[in-house]
């Protein structure tokens, strides 16, 4: 199917970390971009007023904010989740509520819209539970082992279904663990934030096992730079991993915080987690081929850009 690009984008989720900057990233396009948000939700990262940005305030579980959203838009890119994959297990019925049924209904809607196509974040670090093999391919074995990760596989089952159904057009993108400016500090959810912000604070960085664990850190640009080539992307493909193509184990990456802040820091080493895989890394050769997208950040050049942003809120 044909997108047409000079058509309004919908952001669903346009106030959080990814969202703001894929906002900001499309109106620098050109494009006209619609965000819903849930009120009073400030951005992550800033958004200047722009002219063809239209801010609608709203929640993704309403079917009638949805509907509405939805008028005269292209391209809708579904980037909400109301769990993180550590908190998930603790209630997995509202994370099916809010997540899985939500999804659904969006489809149900979409299913009477053909001409609108759908962009998906999933989770690269989830959905496929214990590697069998590193680099993990999109086609490795999907075992997740927590209810964030259940979901978003079984949003991918369902886009796949109702493509088959209804004919809907959509690309999944697993993101690694993106970071970047903008990365919410106070959340259990994206490490590098954390870290950077404890360290310029000088509290102890606080690491549940021996540090080895070693997992795929992305650019906030470089992930935002996949997600408008998958809009564009006229393929057979439905699903892409979107990571660094490499893994950093927790010292390593305590590593790199010193040197970029140039200062030592303290760590708490707690006991490991039963939730936490020893080794996850993405293979992203398929993204490489089909999309022609590669990562261009450097690990060192992405920290100074976090740190450059924490640092004033510090």
């Amino acid at each position: 199917m044909e997108i047409n690009h000079t058509s309004r984008a919908l952001v669903i989720g346009g106030g959080g970390f990814i969202g703001s900057h894929l906002v900001n990233a499309l109106l620098l396009q050109g494009r006209r971009v619609r965000v819903l948000e849930l009120p009073h939700r400030e951005p992550a990262k800033p958004i200047p007023q722009h002219p063809s940005l239209e801010w609608v305030e709203g929640n993704f579980q309403n079917a009638g904010d949805i509907r509405q959203a939805l008028h005269d838009v292209g391209t809708v890119f579904h980037l909400v989740s109301t769990t993180q994959p550590l908190s998930s297990n603790e209630d997995p019925a509202f994370d099916i509520q809010s997540n899985l049924v939500a999804a659904v209904g969006l489809l149900e809607q979409l299913r009477t819209l053909p001409e609108i196509s759908l962009i998906f974040i999933s989770s690269g670090g989830t959905v496929y539970g214990t590697p069998q093999q590193t680099p993990i391919p999109e086609t490795h074995p999907n075992e997740p082992q927590c209810s964030y990760g259940i979901v978003k596989l079984s949003i991918e089952k369902y886009l796949a279904l109702y493509r088959l159904m209804h004919g809907i057009n959509y690309r999944v993108l697993r993101f690694a663990n993106p970071y970047g400016p903008g990365q919410e500090s106070n959340r259990t959810q994206g490490v590098i934030g954390a870290f950077l912000s404890r360290a310029l604070q000088e509290q102890p960085l606080e690491i549940w096992g021996d540090g080895s664990v070693v997992r795929d850190y992305v650019y906030i640009g470089d992930a935002i730079a996949a997600l408008l080539l998958a809009e564009r992307y006229q393929g057979e493909e439905r699903i892409f991993n979107i990571g660094s193509g490499r893994g950093y184990s927790l010292l390593e990456i305590i590593d790199a915080i010193e040197r970029v802040c140039e200062k030592n820091v303290n760590i708490h080493f707690s006991a490991g987690r039963k939730v936490d895989v020893a080794v996850s890394v993405l293979d992203i050769q398929r993204a490489k081929n089909e999309l022609g997208w590669q990562p261009v950040t450097t690990l060192d050049q992405g920290l100074h850009a976090t740190l450059n942003w924490i640092r004033p809120l510090c």
